[in-house]
């Protein structure tokens, strides 16, 4: 059963996330554990017309590369996924982890320093996106290191993540269309909007979305997805949050995050693990103390944390906002080599107002 939810998956990548055209150029990037997937994506893509490029990443690599790279080869860019990133139609990703902790004992700043450095890249696809340029999704392939970080069986994960991906339905594309037709009409309230308040036990904070647009995040570029997101403006945001879940960066989780903002800025931050790592991550630019997105989770298949974001930020009835880079297709304009996203449960005595209107409470929409 796995396999044909598996093809589902991949045909779901190809055809609905990115639909993929005869002659375009597509890269599938991901971890040898996924090669099962990737064998299907890259049918798909055949299938479809599209030339793929297949691009593997392995996490032991990558740990021996921070662990042992000199500066100049720290700051070095492949000159390959440089032109790739700048040439190609569509970016195809399935990530797939051995050990979700993998990077544990890698020293903060090195892991900042090789982020910034490849910054270049992240900003390169970010803006060829918003152009419309280079359409791209990302995707979780279910392994056994990550069934034991969600505290699942491996049995018990595969069906979770293929649930939140609506690979159980006879026409997984057609549910997630239902679920952007929802979404779409919350975009379209919030459209001319001005002003966000969020208030509840955990929250007590407010921005202004003037100027800024709402995407519909329907699948189309992560998948699962589930949620409406903006950049919100950079000096509007005052108040506090604190964060119901762990934040994972670089297989490290930083937990019992508190952030207090000060038009814009992160004024305070402290954490009740990894503190350390919290602080590197705030200080690595000056616009990874200030928000690049703000968005709100609509996905009720995904019921639990499991420690990856790709499914936590969609959790139905949560919000989360990511400190650093913005998406310049909702009107941020904060850069950042971060970006940092955190996620505040907003199912119990929890409000959101939009302009002075209930527009959201105890994790349902009232509008």
């Amino acid at each position: 059963m796995s396999d044909l939810r598996r093809r589902k998956l991949a045909q779901l990548l190809v055809n609905y996330s990115t639909a993929v055209q005869p002659g375009d150029w597509v890269g599938i990037l991901g971890d040898f554990n996924a090669l099962p997937i990737l064998r299907d994506v890259y049918a798909a893509v055949l299938d479809a017309g599209g030339n793929p490029t297949l691009l593997i990443e392995d996490e032991q690599m990558q740990r021996y590369f921070l662990l042992n790279a000199s500066e100049e080869q720290m700051t070095w860019i492949d000159p390959t996924l440089k032109l790739y990133t700048e040439k190609a139609d569509v970016y195809i990703r399935a990530r797939a982890p051995e050990n979700t902790r993998a990077m544990t004992g890698i020293d903060a700043g090195l892991m900042q320093k090789w982020r910034a450095a490849q910054s270049v890249i992240l900003q390169t696809r970010l803006e060829r996106s918003a152009r419309g340029a280079f359409r791209w999704v990302g995707t979780l392939y279910p392994t056994q290191a990550g069934a034991q970080e969600a505290n699942m069986s491996i049995e018990e994960y595969e069906d979770f993540v293929y649930g939140a991906c609506f690979c159980e339905a006879d026409d997984p594309a057609g549910e997630w269309r239902k679920l952007s037709a929802m979404q779409q009409n919350k975009v379209d309230y919030l459209a001319g909007k001005r002003h966000i308040a969020l208030s509840g036990p955990n929250i007590d904070l407010e921005l202004s979305i003037v100027g800024r647009t709402f995407i519909n995040s329907d699948g189309r570029r992560n998948m699962p997805s589930g949620e409406i997101f903006t950049g919100p403006v950079e000096e509007s945001v005052n108040g506090w949050v604190r964060f119901s879940y762990p934040a994972i960066v670089g297989g490290r989780a930083v937990s019992g995050i508190e952030l207090k903002f000060v038009d814009g800025r992160v004024t305070e931050a402290s954490a009740e693990m990894n503190e350390d790592l919290l602080r590197a991550q705030l200080d690595t630019d000056e616009g990874a103390r200030y928000l690049g997105e703000f968005a709100i989770g609509t996905n009720f298949g995904i019921d639990r944390f499991t420690g990856s974001i790709l499914y936590d930020e969609k959790i139905g009835g949560t919000v989360h906002m990511a400190v650093g880079m913005g998406y310049p297709e909702t009107g941020s304009l904060n850069k950042s080599a971060v970006h940092w996203d955190m996620i505040c449960d907003m199912r119990a005595d929890s409000e959101i107002h939009v302009d002075g209107e209930l527009f959201y409470r105890n994790g349902a929409f009232t509008v």
